[in-house]
Parts: C-alpha cells; structure tokens; sequence
C-alpha cells in the first residue's frame, strides 16, 4: 500500500452531538466527499456527513458520538490510501509528494530538501531547508520552479 495522503485534520468539536471542525488541506470539500473513510491515528473514521463552514468544514463521523469524543480528536490527521486519489493533471501536486524532496538548482547543484509548502494567499511557496539549516522559500510557478521532480528544480534566480 502506499503512504496515505492528508486531506484534513480536525481543529476541534462542533455542537455537543459529536461533529468535528475541519481545515482542509485538500482543494476543495468536493475532495473530501469522494471518500467514504478515513485513516486517523491508525483507525478508521467512516464519514456520515460533510458541509461547508466558515474556516473549512463541520463532519460527522459514525464512530464519534458525542462533544467529549469529538475534542479527543483535535489535532488529528485525516488521510485516504494515494491510489485512492484522482490522477493529476499537467501542473497539479500533492503536497505530500513535495516534503523531503531534494532540490536542485538548473545546472543540477544541490540546493537542500523541501520542507514545506506554504499558500499565503497568491501562489503556493516551497520552503527549502539547505544542509546547513538555513532556509529560502521559492513560489511555485513556472519560471522559478521549472520541475517539480523529483528533484525539484528551481532557477538559480531564486535561491539566493
């Protein structure tokens, strides 16, 4: 099987009936309600109901029934099996596919690994952690990141 990708995780509980508060990771809640379960914290959550909030999402899970289950949960991770997710399109990623990448600059000099991926609201940004600690982040687009590998190459212009 191979690594599970996150697509939410929960933020803490809604009302007192056991529906928790998502943020989400995923593009949009239509890439949530493909699936019918998720892997969290080495269990299964099997999903009832899904809906729109202000910050991401409001769910209900068969297995949590009340407010006291649905704060246990906070800060859990929800993920799906990768061969679960649709095929990518021409410029598509997934974040879990970037983190540990190694970064190479476009002569092929190594630049470090990634060690996030950020959205700030214009593009997403690719943080690079360098083998001496130090860090640069470099948004995802064209002409600074011309492949986004493995390895991820980034122009030279951005990694000063």
């Amino acid at each position: 099987m191979t690594k599970p990708v996150t697509l939410a995780a929960i933020i803490g509980a809604h009302g007192i009936t056991g529906e928790v508060r998502l943020k989400l990771f995923a593009q949009s809640l239509d890439s949530l309600k493909a699936h019918t379960a998720f892997i969290a914290d080495g269990r299964t959550l099997t999903l009832k109901t899904l809906r729109p909030d202000k910050v991401g999402a409001v769910a209900r899970f068969a297995e949590i029934s009340d407010r006291n289950a649905a704060e246990a949960l906070r800060g859990t991770l929800l993920a799906v099996p990768r061969d679960s997710l649709p095929p990518l399109a021409e410029g598509e990623f997934y974040i879990a596919d970037l983190l540990g990448a190694a970064c190479v600059d476009t002569a092929g000099t190594a630049l470090g690994t990634v060690g996030a991926v950020e959205n700030y609201g214009a593009t997403d940004i690719i943080e690079v952690i360098r083998p001496d600690g130090r860090t640069f982040m470099v948004p995802i687009t064209p002409e600074a990141v011309p492949r986004l590998g493995p390895p991820v190459v980034i122009d030279a212009a951005y990694t000063e």
